[in-house]
């Protein structure tokens, strides 16, 4: 049986015993208690109120940061095509591609997850949040920009696949 013990001791007695990520969730506002969750081993401390996007994010980051994530590597590459987030660079083969940003995103979202199916509303939430103005269409000019630059023979793309009646997905081997 466990003696009684404080949170705070709670976290000294845990990290005995593990390394996973600890983020402490209250209502104490107090600076002090904040810095002795910390120093007593917390990775993060989260105070009421809190917004359930800045709560993922903290996650993620905590989980990153203990190695439970991997970095998203800043370069892609699938086939002939390297997409390089740091330098906002495309290459196909050894020919540099210049694309809109809209395209860049685009691109560096299906490339992401190659095989996944993306609806047009999904591709158009991604790119433009979820408060987008545009039609779902606006993806089809997208592609049809993205094809032109990035295929080889655009009317029969090897990189950009249409998926009749959903959306799109990246297919490059």
């Amino acid at each position: 049986m466990m003696p009684e013990m404080n949170g705070f001791e709670f976290i000294r007695a845990y990290r005995k015993e593990s390394d996973m990520p600890i983020i402490l969730l209250t209502a104490k506002l107090e600076e002090s208690d904040k810095v002795i969750g910390l120093e007593f081993g917390a990775d993060d401390y989260i105070t009421k109120p809190f917004g359930i996007r800045e709560l993922v994010a903290r996650i993620h980051t905590v989980m990153q940061r203990a190695g439970l994530i991997p970095h998203p590597s800043s370069r892609l590459q699938i086939g002939d095509i390297v997409l390089d987030r740091d330098s906002h660079s495309i290459m196909v083969g050894l020919r540099p591609v210049h694309l809109t940003p809209s395209e860049f995103d685009l691109l560096a979202l299906l490339m992401n997850a190659p095989g996944r199916v993306f609806t047009r509303l999904d591709l158009l939430e991604d790119l433009q949040g979820t408060s987008f103005e545009g039609v779902a269409r606006t993806i089809d000019v997208h592609i049809r920009n993205l094809r032109t630059k990035i295929e080889a023979d655009p009317a029969n793309p090897h990189y950009i696949e249409t998926v009749f009646g959903i959306g799109y997905r990246f297919i490059g081997n």
